[in-house]
């Protein structure tokens, strides 16, 4: 997809990092947005959430080394690659992150050639569509069996 919109100087001037270092990432800091904030992982165990990101490419977001967004590929980084879990904490928001990060994950080294890139959104599509993504086409071919977590009372 190759797409660049934003400049990756300008962010790392500012104390913007992005890094795929699994080390680096806040797993308290993105457990607790995706199991309180976000609308798509709402009462994700928090083992679950750590088989994930051992499982996925990781690309954090960070501020002067502290957590500032996240997203995972799941990806067999041959033919295929999901995109989600992706968010930019509301204090970091409005500074190009999001446009930011998606070019990051579509440009990285290990995700050029594949065939096809899939996501969900119920709020995004100006985000993603910059870069490509368009609704499915054909949606009649795809098959889901959708488990949704159970949210703790």
């Amino acid at each position: 997809m190759g797409t660049v919109l934003m400049n990756d100087e300008a962010f790392i001037k500012r104390g913007f990092q992005i890094s795929t270092d699994k080390n680096l990432l806040n797993i308290d800091a993105i457990y607790n947005y995706l199991n309180d904030d976000s609308y798509w992982a709402r009462g994700i165990p928090r083992q679950r959430l750590e088989n994930a990101i051992a499982n996925s490419i990781c690309f954090g977001v960070y501020h002067d080394g502290v957590q500032a967004g996240f997203a995972r590929v799941v990806t067999d980084s041959a033919t295929f690659a999901y995109l989600c879990d992706v968010f930019i904490l509301p204090v970091f928001r409005k500074k190009g992150l999001s446009k930011w990060l998606i070019q990051s994950i579509i440009n990285h080294p290990e995700l050029q050639g594949l065939r096809r890139w899939s996501l969900a959104t119920a709020d995004a599509l100006g985000l993603y569509s910059q870069f490509g993504f368009t609704q499915i086409t054909k949606p009649e071919r795809w098959m889901e069996v959708f488990n949704p977590y159970i949210e703790p009372q």
